[in-house]
């Protein structure tokens, strides 16, 4: 089934039972010593009927495949569609795999549903100690999660962020005997909307700012409210954007949509670099006449070591992945019939395959939400 019939399979019901693809990747995996057997990059579509109403079959797309797979792994159906449980699961992020959700009695749990390769006989949940609410801060909406590995179950130094609309930015260690909230407060408001991301490389969380001059960074073992702060110094190399301005000013009762602009901050892990993506939306309709926030325009800089944003149309050999997941990148060689120098975009409103010379217009084709489930998963290890 192709990608272009992603929304209709979403409401589809089916039963086909697939086979999944076991690759050898070729340099992903950080385990140096040993070259592990790893799913490809995946896009989570939804859900497959079957003869439990409760329980349905995981859709997803590998991102060498592009084609929708429903596979033999159940999962509990309120993960994809609200109104099966009233709206009382909300899922509110995902990292390395693990999806995060909330239910109504306010605890954040780690899931291991949405991982292609997990037991659906014996699923993994996390619960996470109770959220405490800072001072002049919200714990209700929920930015973005971020964990520093993927063993948040039985690695006694895996931190699990939590970065919350406002002020607040909550860390945790799971496995952890002493399991507690460790909350601070950012007082730069640049950072109030942005995301929170993992650096492997600095063994930091970093948040980058709203107008991209500043990031912050914090330490997982000692967070503190005074983060250490990197100015972008200068963005070079930035391709001519033009914008459109009136002849004259738009009547008062005019509304002029001046959109939102988004920063995704990237790592990527094979080759230490760091990337930062600009993302601007502005409002739209799709083809069924719904409000949604369209993807514009997407303009990829690599970080320096001299502190400068450098617009690239060059990756090499890798791919970006953003969506509602904490962001990675692959290495298109590590798995046969992906393309290097791409950008995988799957959010609310937009999907979207660019070649990064493409940008910052040009796509090879998007596919406007609203998505259910805009979650993509990085490769896992087939133990």
């Amino acid at each position: 089934m192709s990608l272009f019939l992603i929304s209709r399979s979403l409401r589809r019901r089916s039963s086909t039972s697939v086979y999944l693809p076991l690759l050898l990747s070729k340099g992903f995996s950080t385990t140096k010593s040993l070259r592990q057997k790893q799913t490809p990059p995946c896009s989570i579509l939804g859900a497959s009927d079957t003869n439990d109403d409760d329980v349905w079959r995981l859709q997803v797309a590998y991102s060498n495949k592009l084609k929708i797979i429903p596979l033999e792994k159940k999962i509990p159906l309120e993960l994809v569609y609200k109104e099966h449980d009233d709206g009382k699961t909300e899922t509110i992020g995902a990292s390395h795999g693990w999806i995060a959700t909330v239910k109504e009695d306010g605890i954040l749990r780690l899931q291991d549903d949405f991982n292609p390769v997990a037991s659906d006989a014996n699923p993994k949940r996390i619960p996470l100690p109770p959220l405490v609410t800072l001072a002049h801060c919200q714990t209700k909406i929920i930015t973005n999660v971020s964990m520093s590995s993927s063993c948040p179950e039985d690695d006694e130094d895996c931190v699990v962020a939590v970065k919350f609309l406002g002020p607040q930015l909550s860390f945790c260690k799971p496995a952890s005997k002493r399991r507690e909230w460790t909350n601070v407060k950012i007082q730069h408001p640049c950072f109030f909307s942005s995301r929170v991301v993992y650096s492997e490389k600095d063994n930091m969380f970093r948040i980058p700012g709203s107008r991209g001059k500043l990031i912050g960074s914090w330490d997982p073992c000692n967070p503190s409210d005074d983060p250490k702060l990197h100015k972008v110094e200068r963005y070079t190399n930035f391709p001519r954007i033009p914008i459109t301005t009136p002849v004259r000013p738009p009547p008062k009762d005019v509304d002029v949509d001046p959109g939102i602009t988004i920063l995704h901050l990237v790592e990527s892990r094979p080759t230490g670099e760091t990337f930062l993506v600009t993302q601007h939306k502005i409002r739209a309709k799709n083809k069924q006449g719904v409000a949604i926030l369209k993807t514009s325009i997407l303009l990829v800089c690599k970080l320096d070591d001299q502190g400068n944003a450098v617009y690239v149309r060059d990756m090499g050999d890798l791919v970006i992945f953003l969506s509602r997941s904490e962001p990675f990148c692959v290495p298109a060689s590590s798995f046969p019939g992906m393309r290097p120098n791409e950008l995988h975009l799957y959010d609310d409103d937009d999907m979207i395959f660019v070649d990064v010379d493409d940008l910052p217009f040009n796509y090879i084709f998007t596919i406007s939400g609203p998505h259910l489930v805009p979650y993509q998963i990085p490769p896992q290890d087939i133990k």
